[in-house]
């Protein structure tokens, strides 16, 4: 009868994990994601779980067999080669595009733009790691196309992902960090520095894809992205939205 009992328990639940919709999303989204999840559980009563991470990171698990469903990177290369690699649905579709900023502490003004960073106050500059991180790569394109990165050098602190430097920002770790407007458009980073828009940083067009052994639900969160709750949500946090695709 014990044995009966337990093997009830455990189907009965099952089914409420399984519809938990598995989501890898690249570091500058984590703030809009956890409205997104907000918005989409409450009105269809799926279950969201956020796998926060760099894009390369996150692609890296794909390929390696991580059980995700829908993955939202920082840019559309990630995601292409998962579908050129047979793992998605189909290619990858531009969700929104990501912009660039430079974020110092509150008594430092960036409006001088980029040649704050020789400012002698500012002793550590956090960047995410350009290998896996699209925001960390666009910035240093950026100080490399003002020659600046050479000389900055020895001020810059690498993070593994957008998710590090928010910590680093939060924390005070830093006096400076190039991260993403959605990020400082937070209230609990907003009130930590101030922040500028970087001139010459293009907006980054980021992918979502539809992974192949996506689980029941999987296309209702891929499809609530698109819709205008979804995109309304991403225009709140800076992000530019993209034409009708």
């Amino acid at each position: 009868m014990r044995h009966w009992l337990t093997l009830v328990l455990l189907v009965s639940t099952f089914p409420a994990s399984a519809q938990q919709i598995r989501v890898a999303v690249a570091a500058n989204a984590q703030f809009v994601m956890e409205k997104l999840k907000a918005g989409f559980e409450k009105k269809t009563g799926l279950q969201i779980e956020p796998i926060v991470n760099s894009s390369g990171k996150l692609t890296a698990q794909i390929q390696h067999g991580a059980p995700f469903d829908v993955f939202l990177s920082a840019d559309m290369a990630y995601p292409e080669a998962i579908f050129q690699a047979g793992l998605a649905q189909r290619k990858p579709r531009i969700y929104a595009y990501g912009l660039l900023v430079l974020w110092t502490r509150a008594d430092i003004d960036p409006a001088r733009g980029l040649t704050v960073l020789t400012d002698q106050r500012i002793a550590k500059i956090a960047v995410a790691n350009p290998k896996t991180a699209p925001y960390g790569a666009v910035a240093v394109d950026v100080l490399t196309s003002q020659n600046l990165l050479t000389h900055l050098q020895s001020k810059i602190v690498y993070g593994e992902s957008i998710s590090q430097i928010n910590q680093y920002l939060v924390s005070g770790a830093v006096d400076a960090a190039f991260t993403a407007k959605s990020v400082v458009l937070e209230p609990s980073v907003r009130e930590k520095g101030r922040w500028v828009a970087i001139k010459g940083a293009k907006p980054i067009a980021q992918g979502v894809i539809l992974l192949k052994k996506a689980r029941a639900g999987s296309q209702k969160f891929y499809d609530y992205l698109f819709s205008p709750e979804g995109q309304a949500i991403f225009r709140q946090y800076g992000y530019q939205l993209p034409s009708r695709q």
